[in-house]
């Protein structure tokens, strides 16, 4: 594995380009802003008419206009839309559009390491993938660090397109902090691998059934959300700084002891052989195609689920007892009211 920092990168040839920043969402707004920031004088957002976004972007003092008309202007174009969507972009407003020579980028490898995209053979396919969110990457750009980002080479029409995939990243902040190779094939399915088996798959039903167990032994609800939910942000908190052996060195003996003797019987070896099978799902594309097939039938059973689990008692008694917390929401990283 190979890391690159600032003094590796000539900031110039993106400074040279003429980007096109496909989105505003989350992580659009921070590339957006930091490119600008760091001397790229061109920079304009693409997002579909009507969009609610757009007068978000014009407040920010960008031109706004679409990709189909932007694509052919552009140096280089970074997708920053949901993965669902990209390929009905590319194929729409993009493929016919886009300059030989030109670049398109992506945060992300799903699009391209699934072929839901298949870019022309005289275009670089680059990723620069920022390993934190917008706000943060945004936050830590302003305060003068930077967050790391994965960079890959999917297509290099050029020669040139990790030199440009560098420059890109470097003026995110990331050279700040790291920026490290890897591949669109490694980072995509280790991604989709570690949001559905631990970060969001796992620990979401894990903190459920928490919850559930003890509410069916009778203890308060608002007791169970304290135990199985609401102390995750210190255990995190402590994981994040230090890794697993700062969060033992922390907690009580007892709580160390428990972890070592009953973390075993939760996550067991059936445990692992399904995470195996999960993988695999990944890996061979089912995951994908499910995927892409539920939003091709308009998300119905997406959506239900959706609503399903957040009907679970654990969202009403938080909710509750997080009215009781005001500083909770003085320092919330989401407005659900504006984004």
């Amino acid at each position: 594995m190979r890391v690159f920092y600032d003094r590796d990168a000539d900031l110039n040839l993106i400074k040279a380009k003429k980007v096109a920043v496909i989105g505003y969402g989350a992580q659009g707004h921070a590339h957006a802003q930091n490119l600008r920031d760091s001397g790229v004088e061109e920079v304009v957002v693409a997002l579909p008419e009507g969009s609610a976004t757009i007068k978000k972007a014009k407040a920010d003092g960008f031109e706004v206009t679409t990709a189909a008309e932007i694509a052919p202007w552009a140096d280089v174009l970074m997708m920053v839309t949901p993965d669902e969507l990209q390929g009905d972009i590319y194929r729409d407003s993009i493929a016919d559009n886009i300059r030989d020579g030109a670049t398109i980028a992506f945060t992300h490898g799903f699009s391209v390491h699934f072929e839901l995209i298949q870019p022309k053979p005289t275009v670089d396919v680059v990723m620069i993938a920022p390993k934190g969110p917008g706000h943060t990457l945004r936050n830590e750009f302003l305060k003068g660090g930077g967050v790391p980002s994965l960079i890959a080479v999917y297509q290099d029409a050029s020669g040139n397109a990790q030199d440009l995939a560098l420059s890109y990243a470097s003026a995110l902040g990331s050279g700040r902090s790291g920026i490290i190779e890897t591949t669109f094939r490694e980072e995509c399915e280790s991604d989709l691998f570690g949001e559905q088996v631990v970060l969001c798959g796992g620990l979401a039903e894990l903190i459920r059934a928490g919850f559930d167990t003890l509410v069916e032994a009778g203890y308060a609800p608002e007791i169970a959300y304290f135990e199985c939910q609401h102390e995750l942000r210190l255990i995190i908190e402590l994981i994040y700084e230090g890794g697993l052996s700062t969060m033992n060195y922390v907690v009580s003996n007892a709580c160390e002891w428990g972890e070592y003797m009953v973390g075993p019987r939760i996550i067991t070896p059936e445990t692992k052989r399904e995470m195996k099978r999960v993988l695999e799902e990944i890996q061979c594309g089912k995951f994908t195609s499910d995927w892409m097939q539920e939003c091709k039938a308009g998300q119905a059973r997406f959506k239900a689920t959706r609503r399903l689990k957040d009907e679970h008692q654990i969202e009403a008694v938080g909710a509750s007892l997080r009215e009781m917390m005001p500083w909770i929401k003085s320092s919330a990283l989401v407005d659900r009211t504006k984004n």
